[in-house]
């Protein structure tokens, strides 16, 4: 009787067992996923998102929401992952400035490396240094001559304190020994509109953004921020090559979830990003935004972030660079 007993109890609790980790490892997680955004709609980040959440959505067989939660230069979206749901129905497509800048600038309440867990690079981009058509400025040597004759009287637009089009900004202004004044904004949306109506002079602007614009010539565009010229812009000179040799300002967003998401979860939503981004209707679509997708393993990306930090770290430093 006994021995009955003990097999009946050892036979539910290996059910029991079978039936919790198939229930750990379900995957997606819920038939609605939501995909947080740290920007407005319309920018870059916006543009990419949306890409590859349509694509993502159709893989999974779940409906893929894009949440947008704009401010504090994307640091919004990501203190909400960090402290969001942990059974792995929201991912974040996180970005340089809060996983590897703010925390050189302010006290974060929340810990990049601690409370969020990398699953894959997402695309990664130059700026393009932009100016209103009624500054009257036409060339980057234009730009950087009337900057040193008037100094702080040009400004430039940014996505926020500690983004990339912000620290591009204040590069530029420590190698060519100028000074322009920053003036941020809660995305690339809101700084475009502003630099259109002429409230502000430049922008550091990713090229999803600028591009119509240039192309009715609302915008000038001077030079790109990366190692190499812009494909669809191959005329337009790069900073480096301009005067500045070893400028490189590139942005990158990255997908991250909450490092408190099972790690079968999180490997599983690696295997289905990178399936995504390794689409050739989606890399089509990225490459026309300037989005150079970047697909890879949780471990390259952790890596990369760490060398990031480091990087703008010591940059940060040298500028005094603080949160305005």
């Amino acid at each position: 009787m006994k021995k009955r007993h003990f097999l009946h109890t050892l036979l539910a609790l290996t059910i029991a067992g079978l039936t919790h980790t198939a229930q750990a490892q379900e995957f997606p997680p819920k038939k609605t996923i939501t995909m947080v955004v740290g920007f407005a709609a319309g920018g870059a980040a916006d543009t990419g998102a949306r890409i590859i959440a349509k694509k993502l959505g159709e893989n999974i067989g779940a409906s893929v929401v894009i949440d947008n939660r704009a401010g504090a230069g994307g640091n919004i979206a990501h203190q909400f992952t960090a402290q969001g749901p942990t059974d792995g129905s929201l991912i974040l497509l996180g970005s340089v400035g809060p996983l590897t800048i703010a925390q050189h600038m302010m006290k974060l309440p929340y810990d990049p490396v601690k409370d969020l867990a990398p699953l894959t690079m997402g695309v990664n981009f130059p700026n393009v240094l932009v100016v209103g058509a009624q500054t009257g400025i036409k060339t980057f040597a234009d730009f950087v001559a009337y900057a040193k004759k008037n100094p702080g009287k040009l400004d430039f637009a940014s996505t926020g304190p500690g983004s990339a089009s912000h620290l591009a900004g204040e590069l530029l202004n420590d190698m060519a020994k100028i000074d322009t004044v920053h003036i941020p904004y809660k995305g690339g949306a809101p700084a475009l509109q502003d630099l259109l109506g002429g409230r502000v002079a430049a922008y550091y602007s990713t090229l999803s953004t600028s591009l119509p614009h240039i192309e009715t010539g609302k915008l000038i565009p001077l030079a790109s921020t990366g190692s190499q010229r812009l494909t669809a812009l191959p005329k337009i000179p790069t900073i480096a090559e301009s005067g500045y040799p070893g400028f490189s300002a590139t942005n990158w967003y990255a997908f991250v979830a909450s490092s408190k998401v099972s790690k079968p979860v999180l490997d599983r939503w690696n295997q289905e990003l990178v399936k995504v981004l390794k689409s050739p209707d989606v890399v089509e679509a990225l490459n026309s935004h300037g989005l150079t997708p970047l697909p890879g393993t949780r471990d390259e990306l952790a890596k990369y972030m760490e060398k990031e930090t480091a990087t703008w770290g010591h940059i940060i430093r040298e500028r005094k660079i603080t949160m305005e």
